[in-house]
């Protein structure tokens, strides 16, 4: 019979000799873990090794891009415990905002931040009164989202009382509550508020269960509490996953990616333990996995991820979907490059609407498309006419924890402080290099000799020429030294 289904004459002899090579393995394999020996298809046993390392290295590294979400925030509950936000009735808050001092994945500098994790398992429903005028989130702990509060939540700004229910909850649901349920038990909690500190103090959070007479909600400002919230790049990396698996339920994953973490001895009831051996192969998957993440970040092969074509500004949410879908499948490369630099999932954050919400562009290259030089001079003009509604921000990174550059301890420039100076023509020119260019103090952001650094360009409130593309950024100029 043919392919179709049709009588066909068949194979001659030699045809179907020609079919079998390609489905055959030779004797002599060559591949980048060395060479495998086989006897005619089946792996000679000083072979079989190799073959099973080889394959816990792809799975390794597989588990490292796959769980970075999860990852992300494992390390965040950590550092915020470490600076005291140990109960979800409290709520760490950075007042007057955030700075370098601490290492958070690009945080801006203009926003004062409130925080804290919900523990579903301990307390039960927990109830969280969102201040007015606020934007809020929440994300479970595999940094999937739950719920907006707040302007983007169906409270539209004007505040309202959020109850969230541990999974396979089977209880009360009572009237009066915009009610979700989460798939794990810990979830993450973003407050941002326009009234600032004093309006964020009005959030309270407490089990349902003491709604009649909640205790008072605690708030430690945070700003000046040093503390680590990003995840390991090393072996480390997956005892960080081992302990979210651990703590969650295994309904909380989908059966793809936790096969994948139980194919390297991370599953649900079953203690982590590998023996050297794995634990060597876990150690180069991980960093092999961050050296593939970086590539994504700062030099993605995916032509959405940049905003104009020949122009290396990026893109931090290729495809506009949260869930990073596209056309029915997930975009893994995209979903790996957002979670290995940024924070926080929101359908608002993914989707910005004109005037609403902010805009975001990024790039690690200059001009040239160089890597952007600590000891340089380097200099980007922001075109006049920023299509921003409220105000613009530019914020300097470091590379490696791609946290706030720690050359000064606000290492941005924005239009809302009214300080950065315009050209003739109404165009900004901003400076980045060790020390000031002369006459240049007030549009200069320091970098660090020796370290490479990264700008986010934010809008806030962007304005249609952002999306029909009529207003373009230009690429950083390194100076002539």
């Amino acid at each position: 019979m043919a392919i179709d289904g049709t009588p066909g004459a068949g194979l001659t002899k030699e045809q179907l000799a020609e079919e079998v090579t390609h489905l055959s393995t030779p004797d002599l394999l060559k591949t980048p873990f060395g060479d495998l020996e086989f006897f005619d298809g089946v792996p000679r046993a000083e072979s079989v090794q190799t073959i099973f390392d080889a394959l816990d290295l792809l799975r390794g590294i597989d588990a490292f891009l796959t769980a970075v979400p999860g990852a992300s925030l494992v390390a965040m509950r950590r550092g915020l415990r470490s600076a005291g936000i140990d109960s979800p009735g409290k709520v760490g808050y950075t007042d007057p905002r955030a700075n370098s001092a601490s290492l958070f994945l690009t945080p801006n500098t203009e926003t004062t931040y409130g925080t804290t994790f919900l523990d579903l398992k301990a307390w039960g429903p927990t109830v969280i009164e969102a201040p007015p005028q606020s934007l809020c989130v929440v994300d479970d702990f595999w940094f999937r989202y739950v719920a907006d509060m707040g302007i983007a939540g169906p409270d539209r700004g004007a505040g309202g009382k959020y109850l969230f229910l541990p999974p396979g909850y089977d209880g009360d649901r009572p009237d009066g509550y915009f009610t979700f349920e989460s798939p794990t038990f810990t979830n993450w909690v973003v407050l941002r508020t326009l009234g600032g500190v004093p309006a964020m103090k009005q959030t309270r959070i407490y089990p349902l269960s003491d709604a009649a007479s909640p205790d008072d909600t605690t708030f430690v400002n945070i700003a000046g509490v040093l503390q680590n919230t990003v995840h390991a790049n090393d072996f480390s990396y997956f005892e960080e996953i081992a302990q979210l698996v651990a703590e969650e339920p295994a309904s909380a994953l989908d059966a793809e990616r936790a096969g994948t973490l139980a194919a390297i001895g991370i599953a649900h009831d079953m203690p982590f333990a590998p023996d050297d051996r794995l634990r060597g192969i876990l150690d180069d998957a991980a960093r092999i996995g961050a050296a593939v993440s970086r590539a994504l970040v700062y030099k993605p092969r995916d032509p959405e991820a940049y905003f104009w074509e020949g122009n290396s500004w990026k893109n931090a949410f290729v495809g506009g979907s949260y869930e990073f879908l596209q056309g029915g499948a997930r975009n893994l490369d995209a979903r790996t490059q957002f979670h290995y630099f940024a924070t926080v999932i929101t359908p608002a954050m993914a989707h910005a609407q004109v005037g609403a919400g902010s805009a975001y562009a990024y790039t690690a290259e200059d001009a040239e498309g160089h890597v952007l030089d600590g000891s340089a001079t380097y200099s980007l003009r922001i075109p006049a006419d920023p299509p921003a509604k409220n105000f613009w921000a530019v914020d300097l990174y470091d590379t490696q924890t791609r946290s706030l550059l720690q050359s000064t301890p606000y290492p941005a420039l924005s239009s809302l402080e009214g300080t950065v100076q315009a050209e003739d023509d109404g165009s900004y020119l901003l400076w980045f290099a060790p020390t000031a260019p002369q006459g240049r103090e007030s549009n200069w952001i320091p970098t660090i000799p020796g370290k490479s650094w990264f700008p986010i360009l934010r809008l806030y409130g962007p304005l249609e020429p952002w999306f029909d593309k009529t207003w373009q950024l230009p690429e950083i100029r390194k100076q002539a030294s």
